[in-house]
């Protein structure tokens, strides 16, 4: 991937005014900086060397000069370091912002391939060092460039020849950072990605922390992690050890740069070509000259972390969501939804599946009907649902929402006409009311209750310490499943949509809180398209219409009572399930 320069400079953009005063202020810093050996040359060349009686008010006057760009120094310094690392962390919180706005836009086709954990190390760690480049990535190279282009001009006048003999050691420098730079570029890299297997790790053992401990688990994902943490340890390790060559070899030039100013320094003194106090000052300089190469040396490493972290932004930015609006997109007002769903030979498979799911499938869904559907698991129920709000699109044919095509309808609209109830229901840390009212953001507290009643989850909700506003906890650990899918039901009444989808949304409660749910569901279904995914087929004895779908399609439709007469594909499941139960 090419690296996008244009992009990575963008970010300065909001806070360009304030980045260039703090570029002005390293600037000045590092000229102040660059003016002290100058002034100790005077003190002990000119001054001392000259008339002593009037030697000391020379050397107050110049030591009242320093203690000012001691002073200008130190406030140029701290408004650097503040106001510089401010300008990071908001770049910094601007591109998560970004980064975490454009994956919310991204398909579930995306989600089936990433790890949590990789996705919260870009987010977290990547920008991080991102933005301690972009903080300190153009103000140290700014003020380390003054301070190695102002050091070489002094010494050059100080002594020529000598320093050029010094900069010869300046290519081999730079081709040396040249190469160890690519290595710690795809070091970096490995230890970005293992770090966020680490996490992926440890989100999945967490997120299933009841799982482990009710399998006596504990010891085997102690194992899994102890694995993913050796693999990143061993990448930190490899990184160290390249960051150990580079540093050390650097280090090596640097002290031959030194030898070699020394020595021949002293030979110039016997020979008459330099004085002791040019000497100083050119060992002075010299330092600073090779203070930046140092720096920079150190500096290579954020860099590298932070160009990768950028990279690794970049890749998923650059993503496009698999599912977006088509032009001129059609906006369908929710009151104005009828519910009438039509499939037209509608064919889909996943993309790392090389065999369809559904193939050349057709059904009509009428307006206010109540279907369900039913067949053996992997027969495509749960991906048929998935297909009417486009959580994936369809590989050929048509699905039409009121007769036009859900491929022009704008996505926000369609999925805000259709309400799912899930088996798996995902409640958000933080409180009930909170939870329901994630249906519609901008319900009232009267709105909730309401929808809550209708839910049947009122009066448990009442009898919990602090009612609506009580904390559930993460995933709502702290309710039982019935009660949770209760606020699910309720959140859905809030959002009152048109179309209903319920997905095996009571198979794995007890009798008792089925009862519940089933009484919740029928008055939520009422007035609504409804299609119900069915585990026990007991439950829609009642519904409108039965839809048998195998892996060859759809089989066989009806009432309950008409396709028991069938005897065929759902007399049999009805029949296994209730030998099975009795």
């Amino acid at each position: 991937m090419d690296f996008p320069i244009k992009k990575f400079f963008s970010y300065y953009k909001p806070y360009a005014r304030l980045y260039l005063t703090v570029l002005a202020c390293a600037i000045i810093v590092s000229g102040v900086t660059l003016v002290f050996p100058l002034l100790v040359r005077y003190i002990t060349k000119d001054v001392l060397e000259g008339d002593l009686s009037v030697a000391l008010p020379k050397v107050y006057w110049i030591g009242a000069m320093m203690l000012i760009l001691v002073a200008i120094q130190n406030i140029g310094t701290y408004f650097v370091d503040y106001k510089g690392h401010e300008v990071g962390a908001r770049m910094e919180s601007d591109m998560r912002r970004e980064l975490f706005a454009h994956i919310q836009k991204l398909s579930f086709s995306f989600y089936d391939k990433e790890k949590t954990g990789q996705l919260m190390t870009r987010i977290t760690n990547d920008l991080l060092m991102l933005s301690e480049l972009y903080h300190h990535g153009p103000e140290d190279y700014i003020k380390y460039l003054i301070r190695f282009i102002g050091s070489f001009v002094i010494l050059f006048l100080i002594n020529a020849p000598l320093t050029l003999v010094t900069f010869c050691f300046l290519p081999l420098l730079g081709a040396l950072s040249l190469y160890f730079n690519k290595i710690e570029n795809r070091a970096l890299r490995r230890n970005k990605e293992r770090i966020g297997d680490v996490n992926a790790q440890v989100e999945d053992s967490l997120s299933g922390i009841r799982v482990v401990k009710s399998f006596a688990n504990e010891e085997y994902e102690i194992e899994k992690f102890s694995r993913e943490n050796n693999r990143f340890l061993e990448s930190r390790i490899e990184f160290y050890k390249v960051e150990a060559n580079f540093y050390n070899t650097v280090q090596t030039i640097i002290q031959l740069i030194t030898i070699t100013v020394v020595i021949i320094g002293s030979a110039s003194i016997v020979h008459n070509t330099l004085d002791l106090a040019d000497l100083i000052t050119f060992l002075l300089y010299i330092s600073y000259m090779i203070e930046p190469i140092q720096k920079l040396t150190h500096m290579s490493t954020q860099f590298q972390e932070g160009i990768t972290g950028f990279q690794r932004f970049m890749e998923i930015m650059n993503l496009k969501p698999s599912i977006e609006n088509e032009p001129n997109a059609v906006t369908l007002p929710m009151e104005e939804v009828r519910g009438e769903i039509e499939f037209k030979n509608v064919s889909f498979r996943y993309e790392d599946h090389s065999s369809h799911v559904l193939e050349n499938m057709s059904l009509h869904i009428r307006p206010g009907e109540y279907v369900a559907l039913v067949g053996p698991s992997g027969a495509g129920k749960t991906t048929f649902c998935s297909l009417i709000p486009r959580f994936y699109e369809v590989t050929n044919g048509e699905i039409l929402l009121d007769g036009e095509n859900i491929c022009r309808i704008d996505l926000q609209s369609l999925r805000r006409c259709i309400g799912i109830v899930q088996q798996d229901v995902y409640l958000f840390a933080g409180t009930i009311l909170e939870n329901i009212r994630y249906g519609n953001p901008g319900a009232s507290d009267e709105e909730i209750i309401k929808a809550a009643k209708h839910a049947n989850a009122h009066d448990f909700i009442m009898s919990l310490p602090n009612g609506y506003h009580t904390s559930i906890g993460q995933r709502g650990v702290k309710l039982s499943g019935g009660q949770k899918q209760r606020v699910s039901i309720a959140r859905v009444f809030l959002k009152n949509p048109p179309i209903l989808i319920l997905d095996e949304a009571t198979s794995a409660l007890d009798n008792e809180s089925e009862s519940i749910i089933k009484e919740s569901l029928e008055e939520l279904a009422k007035g609504r398209t409804t299609i119900v995914i069915a585990h026990r087929l007991s439950t829609i004895r009642n519904v409108q219409r039965i839809i048998v779908l195998t892996e060859d399609g759809i089989m066989e439709q009806g009432t309950h009572d008409s396709l028991l007469k069938r005897n065929g594909v759902y007399s049999h499941l009805y029949s296994r399930q209730f030998e099975t139960i009795t």
